[in-house]
Parts: C-alpha cells; structure tokens; sequence
C-alpha cells in the first residue's frame, strides 16, 4: 500500500503502524493538537469558519442567528462540532479525496435533510470530497462532523480486514447507525471538542483516537441500501426544487411567480409544493422568499463600498415596495437592512 497523504492541516504522512489501538503510556508527549473555537452573528460568517470547506448558509427561520464551531485538525482527519440557532439551508463542498460523515448531537431532536431525504434515524450522514451536497438544518439544531481521507479510511479497512464498496458509498446520503455506534462515536467526539480538553490533545494519542473513531464508522459502512425506487423519487423532488431556485436566481431583479415557475417547470402547482415541503420543509413561497432575502443580506455587505444604498439593493433582489422588504428582513434577520448596512459599512 502506498504511503498515506498528509491531512489538511498540512501533518506528514503516517503508516499503518499508527492503526495499532490502545494509548501508549509514560511517553513524551508531542506538541498538541490545535483546536479552534469561533462564534458569528451571521450565518455566512459562521459557514466561512471551517476550514477548507466551500459553503454558504441560508437562513431559513426568524430572529437573530448565532453560530458556533468547535474544530480540531488530526493528521488524517477534521473533526468538528457545530451548533446553530436558526434553521438553515447549506450549500456545501468538502475537499477532494475525503469523505465527510454527519452525526447530529441530539438522537430526540427535530431531523436534519441531506439532498432532501430526511435523516429520521438520526443516521450517520455522509457526502464525497469534491461533490456539492445540501443540508437543511432545523433551529437549535448540533451536529458531529467527522472528515476522512480516503486512504486513511483504506488503510483501516484493510488493518480490520473490512471492504469498502467505494461506488455505493459515493451513492449514499445516510448510512444506518445503531444505537451501540451512535453512543461509541459520541463518547469519542463529546469529550474531544470540548473546549478545554481539547488542548489536552497530543499528536501520539490524536493518531490513536483516529483508529478508534474508524471502528464504528467501518461497521455503518455495511449497512443495508435504500430502495432504489425511493432514492430516484427523492433525487428527482431535490432536482426539481434546484431548478426553481436557479430560475429565481438567473433573474433575482425579476423573479418569476409561482405559477411562472410551475408553468417553466411543467409541474402543477400541487406538485411543486410538495416538492419544497418535502425537500426544505418549507412552501414555495417561504423558501423562495428567504432564498432572496439572503442574498439581499450579502448584497448589504458590499453595498456601502459600492455606493448604493438599501433601496439599490432592494430592487436588485425584486423587492419593489421597500417597507414590505424592511418588514421581510426584519423579521428573517432580527435587524432592519439600514441596520445591516451601517454594521457592514
């Protein structure tokens, strides 16, 4: 096997020799692991925080938002947990050759939605490196996040004896997890982010917590398929809701009605809100809505440093009555837009 490739944090490569389990007691420790907490009054702002993702946040539910991310780099891993007040839709992308897996923090909280199928176990959630995926999140809402190179999650396998069917993997948004994998994994994750024992953390033991971490994640990954009429059904309810949102996108000054997008789309008008609560929980007209709303937020952002003012960026997103557009963003975002404007400038 080939000599494994160092993590995002730039460690150098390790061997299979590092899969050995247990703790080696007594030894001098090495420098630590680095852990990062960041907090964000905004949603874009806290998506910006994890390291060598591409990502941007909708907010999708009212108030002001808080976030906050705790992230440890591993040498062959990123491992994170983040919590997030309001209900979001994230647009995501880890980088290439890794696989990130998803556990929420909470087995009895609201369901998250990946690619909109719904994560009603709670399962493990996972995604490839290099591929677009969406989450919609619910309020109050905590999630495990676990990246792994592809050659570490190799190297394990082999070290247990295990196959990995990597072409389904790719396929798959949520792997089964049982309640004993669920607990193992979060009595790993829990005690490694929090704040002050992460610091704790050595290089030594960090090569061996991977190795652990690896053993319940193996075992999801022999779990058994979706049914591949229920997966094209949810594949093509998620396309669709894509092409609306582009639609409203490829215009925002203008945006298309409702019934203009069911007439684009040869859908009914039944059809295209079951789309949207099935995919994002919301109507057509809430997520379409918020969908611009958020992109008015980031236009506020740069519009003191381009000279234009609230009203500028109003018609931009096709928000023609300006107090109606005061009231939607007040009531998203908890603050006015001459309020965002001022802070951004």
């Amino acid at each position: 096997m080939s000599p494994l490739p160092p993590g995002p944090s730039g460690a150098p490569p390790r061997g299979r020799a590092d899969l050995a389990p247990g703790w080696r007691a007594g030894e001098t420790p090495s420098p630590a692991v680095p852990c990062q907490h960041r907090e964000a009054d905004d949603a874009d702002e806290h998506a910006a925080h994890l390291t060598d993702w591409e990502q941007r946040y909708d907010q999708l539910s009212a108030g002001r938002f808080h976030g906050g991310l705790t992230e440890l780099q591993l040498p062959q891993m990123q491992v994170f947990v983040e919590h997030t007040s309001h209900a979001l839709r994230q647009s995501c992308r880890v980088w290439d050759d890794a696989f990130w897996f998803g556990l929420a923090a909470r087995a009895d909280g609201a369901p998250a939605r990946i690619n909109g199928r719904l994560d009603a176990g709670p399962g493990l959630m996972t995604r490839p490196g290099g591929t677009d995926f969406e989450l919609v999140t619910p309020d109050r809402h905590a999630i495990y996040g676990v990246v792994v190179r592809r050659p570490w999650i190799e190297a394990a396998a082999a070290a247990q004896g295990c196959e990995v069917d990597w072409t389904r993997l790719r396929g798959r948004e949520l792997l089964p997890l049982s309640a004993v994998a669920r607990r193992d994994w979060l009595a790993l994750l829990e005690p490694l982010l929090d704040g002050a024992a992460a610091l704790a953390w050595h290089r030594d033991s960090a090569l061996q917590l991977q190795a652990l971490m690896l053993c319940p994640l193996l075992g999801a990954l022999d779990g058994a398929e979706v049914d591949p009429g229920v997966r094209a059904s949810q594949a093509r309810r998620h396309a669709l809701v894509a092409r609306a949102q582009a639609l409203v996108l490829a215009t925002p000054e203008q945006p298309p009605s409702v019934p203009q997008l069911c007439e684009r789309l040869h859908l009914s008008r039944r059809t295209l809100q079951y789309c949207f609560e099935d995919v994002l929980g919301l109507s057509p007209l809430q997520a379409l809505r918020a969908l611009r709303l958020n992109g008015a937020r980031r236009s506020l952002r740069e519009a003191a440093a381009r000279g234009q003012g609230v009203q500028d960026v109003a018609a931009q997103w096709g928000f023609g009555h300006l107090s109606q557009f005061a009231a939607d963003y007040r009531r998203l975002f908890g603050e006015s837009p001459s309020q965002a404007l001022r802070r951004a400038a």
